[in-house]
């Protein structure tokens, strides 16, 4: 009984020296870094996999979703001229998911629309799957990153425990370290998931943003199959 009133009593001393230095001392990024130990190294290196694969992703889609809006307009016109040829080049020539559907429309013209539907369809599939390539690695950080910041928690729990199981007269500052290891590693963690995971959020609905544009031009063209020839 006596030993885990001593136990209380240095906590509750630790935890007051730690709300006062952290009261009367500023702490700079690296100072915290330092106190949160050695789980900060993969939370580290977490935050930076976040913030390559999001500006990759985001450097993608925003090039796939770059669609001239008249881009449409004049694969319908040659279309309807029966110039089947010059439509073919042209989106050929254009370098987004959309034309490379279109594309593969034209190659089957001249067969039933239902084909034509399938195949564009397979090329869609195709398309969606570049686009969401290297995104279930912000999806895993967003729930990796908590994880390692509990990690983070048990060890400096440990830490504390130990200080006070093995020292016959408990340092506070040493304890304290302890504490703030708990803390940094935690808030650490959690800032990394909710930064993933928002990400992760943000990249999915410019995704789906893009795949309307496919399947409206899709629905487009399989109409302007449909119209009667010049």
């Amino acid at each position: 009984m006596f030993h885990l009133l001593q136990i209380v009593d240095t906590v509750n001393k630790t935890l007051n020296a730690t709300a006062n230095a952290v009261a009367g001392e500023s702490l700079s990024l690296m100072d915290l870094i330092r106190m949160g130990g050695w789980v900060m190294v993969p939370l580290g290196i977490l935050l930076l996999l976040t913030v390559y694969f999001f500006a990759e992703r985001l450097i993608a889609i925003r090039n796939a979703s770059r669609i001239d809006n008249n881009f449409m307009n004049i694969i319908r016109d040659h279309i309807v001229s029966g110039n089947v040829t010059a439509a073919r080049s042209f989106a050929k020539n254009t370098n987004n998911p959309v034309a490379r559907i279109i594309d593969k429309g034209i190659q089957r013209i001249g067969k039933p629309i239902d084909n034509i539907h399938e195949s564009m369809d397979n090329v869609g599939q195709l398309e969606m799957y570049r686009l969401e390539r290297n995104m279930v690695f912000l999806s895993v950080i967003s729930k990796a990153a908590p994880i390692f910041g509990f990690i983070g928690t048990l060890v400096g729990l440990m830490q504390v425990l130990s200080q006070i199981h093995n020292a016959n007269e408990v340092a506070i500052g040493s304890v304290a370290q302890g504490i703030y290891t708990k803390l940094i590693t935690s808030i650490s963690g959690l800032l990394i998931g909710l930064i993933a995971y928002f990400g992760h959020s943000y990249l999915n609905s410019q995704i789906d943003k893009t795949a309307n544009k496919m399947e409206a031009a899709a629905s487009d063209f399989l109409d302007v199959l449909q119209e009667p020839t010049r």
